[in-house]
Formats: C-alpha cells, sequence, structure tokens
C-alpha cells in the first residue's frame, strides 16, 4: 500500500509539473499584458513537435534546449502580429483570438506531421529505474521534476534579480507608471509573452516523452493549468507553482483508485478554493466570476 500510495504521488507530482510549467507561462502573461492566453496548449503541442524533428539531428539533449526557443521565437512574433494591437481593448476580444489561434497552431500540426500519434523517443538510460526496491522512479520521471524545480528557480531569479524582471515585476502592478518612467512596454510585453511561452515549450518537449506527439496533446493540460492559477492565487507565481503541483498530486492519488474520477478532483479542488477563500491560497485579490 505505502509504495501504491508513493507511486500515485510520484505519477502526481510529474503532472503536477507540467501544470506547474503551464500554469507559470500562462501567470506571467495574464499579470502583464491581461491576455488570457488559450493558444498556450497549441504552443506546447509545436515545440514537442519541433523537438520530435530536431532530435534525430541534434539528439534528445539538444531538441530540449532548442525546441522551446523556437517555440518562444514563434510566440513572439504572434504577439507583435496578432495580439498587440489588441490590448487596452475588452478582454474578449483577445480571448477570442488566442482560442481561434489554439486551433490553427493545432491544425498547423496536424497539416505538417499527420494526425496519427507519434512516438517521440528518450535516451534509453533515462526510461530505466533508477532504484531496484522503486522500479517505477525512471530517471525520466526524475528529469521531469528537477527541469521543473530548474525552470522555475530560474524564472525567479530572472523576475528578481535582472532589470528585466524587475520591469516585468512592476508592469503586474502599474504598467502605466512603468511607461512613464520610460520603459518600452512594447518590448516589455513582447519579452514577458515570449518567456511565457518558453515555459510551455519546456512543458511540451518533456510532456511528448511521456504521452508521445499528436496535434491536440495541449488540450489535456490547458484547463488544469488555468485551475492550478485559480487555487494558487492570481498575481502569485509561487502560489501558481503551489498550485499546479497540488492539483497533480491529488489527481495522481485519486487517479490511482478511482481513475474515472481523476479529472473531477482537480476542479472539486478548485470549487472548494473559490468557496473559502476566493483569492485563492496565495491571490492577491480575489476572483471575480
Amino acid at each position: 500500500m505505502n509504495e501504491l500510495l508513493l507511486l500515485s504521488a510520484l505519477n502526481g507530482l510529474v503532472i503536477g509539473s507540467f501544470y506547474a510549467l503551464m500554469a507559470l507561462g500562462l501567470s506571467l502573461i495574464i499579470n502583464l499584458t491581461k491576455v488570457i492566453n488559450f493558444a498556450h496548449g497549441g504552443f506546447l503541442a509545436v515545440s514537442a513537435y519541433l523537438a520530435y524533428s530536431m532530435s534525430p539531428y541534434v539528439g534528445f539533449w539538444g531538441a530540449l534546449l532548442i525546441a522551446p526557443i523556437l517555440t518562444a521565437v514563434v510566440g513572439l512574433m504572434i504577439e507583435s502580429v496578432a495580439i498587440r494591437p489588441l490590448y487596452g481593448r475588452d478582454p474578449l476580444y483577445s480571448l477570442l483570438l488566442t482560442f481561434g489561434l489554439a486551433y490553427v497552431l493545432q491544425d498547423a500540426a496536424q497539416f505538417i506531421w499527420g494526425a496519427q500519434s507519434l512516438p517521440f523517443r528518450i535516451p534509453q538510460w533515462l526510461a530505466a529505474p533508477v532504484s531496484n526496491s522503486y522500479f517505477f522512479v525512471t530517471g525520466y520521471r526524475v528529469l521531469m521534476i528537477v527541469v521543473m524545480v530548474v525552470a522555475v528557480g530560474i524564472l525567479f531569479s530572472t523576475l528578481y534579480h535582472t532589470r528585466l524582471g524587475i520591469r516585468i515585476r512592476a508592469g503586474t502592478l502599474d504598467l502605466d507608471m512603468v511607461a512613464a518612467s520610460g520603459v518600452n512596454i512594447r518590448i516589455l510585453r513582447n519579452l514577458n509573452f515570449g518567456i511565457g511561452v518558453y515555459l510551455a515549450g519546456v512543458a511540451g518537449v518533456l510532456a511528448a516523452g511521456v504521452i508521445g506527439l499528436q496535434p491536440a496533446m495541449g488540450e489535456s493540460i490547458i484547463m488544469p493549468s488555468f485551475v492550478a492559477i485559480i487555487v494558487g492565487g492570481i498575481g502569485s507565481l509561487i502560489g501558481t507553482v503551489i498550485g499546479g503541483l497540488l492539483i497533480g498530486v491529488a489527481a495522481g492519488i485519486v487517479g490511482m483508485f478511482f481513475p474515472s474520477a481523476a479529472e473531477l478532483v482537480i476542479y472539486l479542488m478548485m470549487v472548494i478554493v473559490l468557496l473559502f477563500r476566493p483569492r485563492g491560497l496565495f491571490g492577491q485579490k480575489e476572483i471575480l466570476l
């Protein structure tokens, strides 16, 4: 029973790592630009397919490094062309745009790589267990958690110890004041959007090694990522990470014993948090529904 619980918690922690990375990118974009980016799952799929295409040439590690960067470049271009003109308008416009963009990215992936599922090969030694006692703890599962921790650490170091990060944090509080101080907020928004998409790209490459590749692979992660933001609290990046890990572990444990309720428990947690703490666990302001 103990090993079963450990397996369930580990599976949940791995899933929660995906949610945390995706939710962090979403939260960055929402906090600064107020854009609810439904295309985030599409960027995840694009990064996974790019990694699949380049891995025969640069290997798994090269693909893990390069694919998210290329995906972020795609995000920068899309933000400049399609999303930037909608800043300052009703948020509904950007929501509808990104909702449609999600299907554009999905159909583009299907057109280029096909509708069938594709396997993404990982190094054989990563697929092996790290312990004879706990055979279900593979190197790849450990890698996914380590990458999440490193990515979160680099992001927070950037936000608190670089000029760009400090400007992004200031912009989430008062973007007009940041603009009045001489900062080019067009570039600031663009780079912030790119960082958010990059995090989705990292999650996409890692997810490909677990669930394989399919054009709609981001759909199963995008909604729980929004739930992670709500549970953790809008405006709190630390809360977003904790929210993602919490719902992942809860879904993993419940799914082991009641598979049909694995997704239900995620939304049940959101309802409970909204009932008793509408601002989320670490939120700075209440969530208005």
